[in-house]
């Protein structure tokens, strides 16, 4: 079983020929609201991909936490750990122009409620041999605490270093697995503008100092990961992106939802590069995530 502890929003869409620059304003195309958040996007993304998933989070008391948590209530995600605190819902204000390539803003708001009591009632819930997945927009206290209840419990970590903040460092360290965009990976370690082989070469160092596995996605180009000292990589589809918004967590509720089925991890990873490939050709966040058997036609 799988169980996600992160961040529940709304996402509000507004799509433009290209991004404004700073100061500046364009007319926009179209305008739409769709469920998101990174902690509720990838326990769909799992749920979608076949797994047993259960989201832990909070909503606010407004009109948004309903259809926040809608395709997640029809997908059947158990929502026992979901609490509803008196501030308003997360939200993410999100820009999108040409090719798909986006601006976000996002609001916490019921996300920043979420404590060190609610890690450890997730966790209690859970058994030796489940996985815990966590990304970084809830507080820095409540994922640590969650990480080492689990780590306590001998339950498998993921962490997704999304949005990158200045704790990631530290909390990436707590965790079994963790996933990061090449940016990402480049702040992590502290050093910027590698090359592939020098990627590679950092890589490997850092899982021969932690033992940690680590996947570093790159877009178009697909995924690098390392685990038990080997190095592995998977490509995704050629596509046209409509909308890269979602990519990133589909990718990892994939990964996740491979890895608790017990798949091998080369095809783990081959199956989650697909699925952020394809959310990448549909509008929204949550809207976007395939189903388990269109990414099976395409492995």
């Amino acid at each position: 079983m799988i169980t996600v502890f992160g961040s529940i929003n709304m996402d509000l869409v507004a799509i433009s020929e290209r991004l404004p620059k700073p100061g500046e304003t364009v007319t926009g195309k179209s305008f739409s609201t769709a469920a998101g958040g990174k902690g509720a996007n990838q326990a769909l993304a799992a749920k979608r991909a076949g797994a047993i998933v259960k989201m832990a989070g909070a909503v606010g008391d407004d009109a948004f936490a309903a259809p926040a948590l809608t395709l997640l209530r029809d997908a059947r995600t158990d929502l026992s750990l979901v609490k509803s605190v008196a501030v308003p819902t997360g939200t993410a204000v999100i820009l999108i122009g040409e090719g798909g390539e986006n601006m976000i803003s996002v609001i916490p708001a019921a996300n920043g409620e979420v404590n060190v009591a609610d890690a450890e009632r997730a966790v209690s819930e859970m058994a030796t041999g489940d996985i815990l997945m966590l990304q970084l927009e809830i507080p820095a206290d409540a994922i640590e605490a969650a990480l080492k209840a689990a780590k306590a419990k001998r339950i498998t970590t993921i962490i997704n270093t999304a949005p990158l903040t200045s704790q990631a460092q530290h909390l990436s360290r707590l965790s079994d697995i963790v996933i990061a965009n090449e940016t990402e990976f480049e702040l992590l370690i502290g050093k910027n503008g590698l090359s592939p082989e020098q990627r590679e070469t950092e890589l490997s160092t850092r899982h021969g100092e932690t033992g940690q596995t680590f996947i570093v996605t790159l877009g178009a180009e697909g995924v690098i990961a390392i685990r038990n000292g080997k190095l592995f990589k998977a490509t995704g589809l050629k596509i046209e992106p409509v909308d890269t918004v979602g990519a990133g967590d589909t990718f990892c509720g994939y990964l996740a939802a491979s890895l608790d089925a017990g798949l091998d991890f080369e095809l783990a990873l081959r199956r989650a590069a697909v699925a952020g490939s394809l959310a990448c050709t549909r509008e929204g966040a949550q809207p976007s995530i395939p189903v388990a058997s269109e990414v099976e036609a395409k492995v």
